[in-house]
């Protein structure tokens, strides 16, 4: 990981930490290790797509968790831009399937929180235990996550989302 840093006595109009993918390689190890440490042993880990889709993925092969599930919300539409609510949308997770597991629920960001706090929400009342891990929490987060990475003000760049997308 690196961090855009600013000269003595001058401020970066644009500071924001910088995930590269070496660095999301070795933050997903430790996170897993986190997870590990607890006791905490997921029977599915459950990604937020769309931020929470690699993190979850990498978690899933580090803790040796076979099943993974993917719930999607719509919260972020920019940059410190958000709809007034996270929304979930299609296709839906099949909540059925959750009865009696133990859930890791996986994003990359707590920012607000709001979207966290959502999908746990939804999951819990399905299963048997659900636990939040991301890769970075802000201090304004509505939910503290059981497992965090690391915790930052500013705004993250991940290697999955630094080049706008590719088009014709």
């Amino acid at each position: 990981m690196t961090t855009a840093e600013a000269a003595p006595g001058q401020q970066l109009p644009d500071q924001r930490e910088i995930l590269t993918w070496d660095g999301f390689g070795a933050a997903s190890r430790e996170l897993a290790q986190m997870v590990v440490d607890s006791g905490f042993v997921p029977d599915v880990v459950v990604a937020v797509a769309r931020g929470g889709l690699l993190p979850a993925g990498a978690l899933s092969y580090a803790l040796g968790t076979k099943a993974c599930g993917t719930l999607n919300v719509e919260f972020y539409t920019g940059i410190d831009s958000r709809l007034p609510d996270p929304v979930v949308l299609p296709p839906l997770l099949d909540t059925d399937a959750l009865s009696g597991l133990r859930a890791l629920v996986v994003d990359d960001v707590a920012d607000t929180g709001e979207t966290l706090a959502l999908v746990q929400r939804l999951v819990s009342q399905h299963c048997a235990e659900a636990r939040t891990a991301v890769l970075y929490t802000k201090p304004h987060s509505i939910v503290d996550p059981d497992f965090v990475w690391r915790r930052t003000d500013r705004w993250i760049t991940f290697p999955w989302s630094a080049l706008p997308p590719v088009t014709a």
